[in-house]
């Protein structure tokens, strides 16, 4: 591969797809979820200030890993260099197999559900986006980037008016504020345990940029910011989103409701508006898709370089993994066809969990073993480690107690992903 012929990415790009990655339909429909069991309305928005604190802790972290192993790939790279191939190849492995594929698939199902029109074939429609995206990213890496930049940025100027519009329009009867409960007794509650867990989903893709590091034409400069910047970013437009939501929408329109954002645009602005919604909830949930698959794929080619038996999915002469791009399509289109991928997405969930927090473990590793000076150190160190690593073992004790038939299906995805890379190793050794 000619890497002066190789096309690299702007900190703005790195920025848009963290951006992207993060914002999904979790902001707009969890609330209705929590107002059942917490009240205080400083209790619902602590729940996405402490999520974005969590994922702003393993930003930190990504950064200064990042700009030390300076590869593309994610978890896939940093565990191979810090603890063992094999750490890093079941990383990639569960990226590979399910990682990217099967959020592409359930955004792809709500892409088509917000759609206000009636789709007579949703699957078939769904596996159409993607390959029409797919298309997109296979062909040039610039083509990539305006891509991702003018749809992230339609994304959070949707949702600054949004906020906005929330802010400026006076409050009508019967909104959801309330300052009267006990906030202490609510964010001590089994009630909010439960509901941070489900708000550090929604939060899920502040690593994004990680996937590209070698991608970013100077990695030790745009890495960090992508990744501190673009997690900032969303933790403020999160809170604030909530916080219109609570002041326009009455607690028993939220209670149980899926479509929050809906509900609350016919509030602010009246039922022509609400329904336009739907249609732009669909236009934003584009730039998530893309993004998921612009970077999952980064993941196969990096397994590529360094394993044999994946070599056919390597980079092509121009830096962009094409073949690995229209593999995680067919994982995709598969899932979309059979229907099989949410429970999968609960001990894919899992799985990524500990990958991340291997991770951010690895910074101690690193500063310890690694003598190269990163152009970026997380600050309050270890503070931000500890945070992050505390909440991921809670939220990984929680989810083995409640889901064990989806840890034992990941340990079996794990089984197989060994099999792969010892016969691997026996094929090519």
């Amino acid at each position: 591969m000619n890497k002066a012929k190789i096309a690299k990415i702007t900190t703005f790009t790195g920025l848009s797809i963290v951006v992207a990655n993060m914002i999904g339909t979790g902001a707009f429909t969890s609330l209705g979820f929590q107002v059942e069991e917490l009240h205080n309305t400083l209790s619902i928005l602590s729940l996405w200030i402490v999520g974005g604190i969590l994922a702003l802790s393993g930003a930190f972290s990504y950064a200064e890993v990042g700009t030390v192993i300076r590869k593309s790939g994610g978890e896939y790279a940093f565990l191979s260099h810090i603890y063992h191939p094999l750490a890093g190849y079941l990383s990639g492995w569960i990226s590979l197999t399910v990682g990217f594929a099967a959020p592409v698939a359930l955004s792809t199902i709500a892409f088509v559900e917000y759609l206000p029109v009636n789709v007579a074939y949703p699957k078939i429609c769904g596996i159409l986006l993607i390959a029409g995206i797919t298309l997109v990213h296979s062909y040039d890496l610039k083509l990539s980037s305006r891509f991702q930049n003018v749809s992230a940025s339609f994304k959070i100027l949707l949702i600054v008016a949004l906020i906005l519009a929330g802010m400026i329009a006076p409050a009508g009867d019967g909104g959801a504020l309330d300052f009267g409960a006990s906030y202490t007794g609510e964010i001590t509650s089994a009630a909010f345990a439960v509901a941070l867990i489900y708000v550090s989903y929604s939060y899920s893709g502040w690593n994004a940029a990680a996937y590209i590091t070698g991608e970013f034409r100077n990695p030790a400069k745009s890495l960090p910011i992508a990744l501190i910047g673009g997690t900032l970013l969303v933790t403020i437009l999160y809170t604030a989103l909530q916080y219109v939501f609570l002041k326009h929408v009455p607690r028993e329109e939220l209670a149980g409701a899926i479509n929050i954002g809906s509900i609350a645009v016919r509030n602010i602005l009246g039922n022509g508006f609400g329904n336009l919604f739907g249609a732009a909830i669909s236009l934003l949930l584009v730039s998530g898709i893309s993004a998921m698959i612009w970077v999952g794929p980064r993941v196969t080619a990096g397994i590529a370089e360094d394993h044999p038996l994946w070599r056919y999915f390597r980079y092509n002469a121009s830096g962009i993994p094409v073949k690995a791009l229209w593999l995680q399509f067919a994982v995709s289109a598969v899932l979309l066809l059979t229907g099989t991928f949410e429970q999968i997405m609960v001990y894919c969930g899992i799985l990524l969990t500990v990958s991340t927090l291997m991770v951010v473990a690895g910074v101690f590793i690193l500063r310890r073993r690694d003598t190269r000076s990163p152009g970026y150190k997380s600050p309050l160190f270890p503070l931000f480690q500890a945070i992050f690593i505390g909440i991921s073992l809670w939220i990984i004790f929680f989810a083995l107690v409640n889901n064990p038939l989806e840890t034992l299906l990941g340990l079996i995805n794990l089984a197989l992903g060994c099999a792969t890379y010892y016969a691997g190793k026996i094929t090519y050794k």
